[in-house]
């Protein structure tokens, strides 16, 4: 085996698998089972396991308003203790993580960038029209 693939990790660790299960199976709990107001229009972006899978940081975005983002979070977090104890009746791991949410803002700023992206656009045609009416 080559040096330089040793040293490439693996494409899909277990590590990987466990977090893309955690994400599938919180989804469907979050979605079936939770009864907290607080928490609906909710979609789990990533899930982060700590290497000794203790912890699992889980990304969420919510199509709720901003103003109601922190009611989410915390509807999130008071059902953390019942969506691990769920969550370990399906899961087969040694170590069932502690479940840490957090708002996934990547959505919220990918949507301003492109915002940025076509004022810009749209205001780098009058500019060429001013380089081109400049030059008759």
């Amino acid at each position: 085996m080559s040096r330089a693939r040793h040293n490439q990790p693996q494409s899909f660790s277990r590590a990987d698998r466990v977090a893309e299960q955690i994400r599938r199976d919180l989804s469907e709990l979050i979605r079936t089972e939770l009864k907290d107001p607080r928490v609906k229009l909710v979609s789990l972006t990533d899930v982060e396991l700590t290497p000794d899978f203790a912890h699992a940081k889980i990304f969420f975005t919510s199509l709720q308003q901003d103003d109601k983002r922190a009611e989410v979070e915390a509807g999130l977090r008071a059902a953390a203790g019942f969506l691990r104890r769920e969550l370990g009746r399906d899961l087969r791991i040694h170590t069932l993580p502690q479940l840490h949410f957090v708002y996934d803002e990547s959505m919220q700023r990918g949507n301003h960038l492109s915002q940025l992206i076509d004022q810009a656009v749209g205001q780098a045609p009058a500019a060429d029209d001013a380089d081109e009416s400049k030059s008759s």
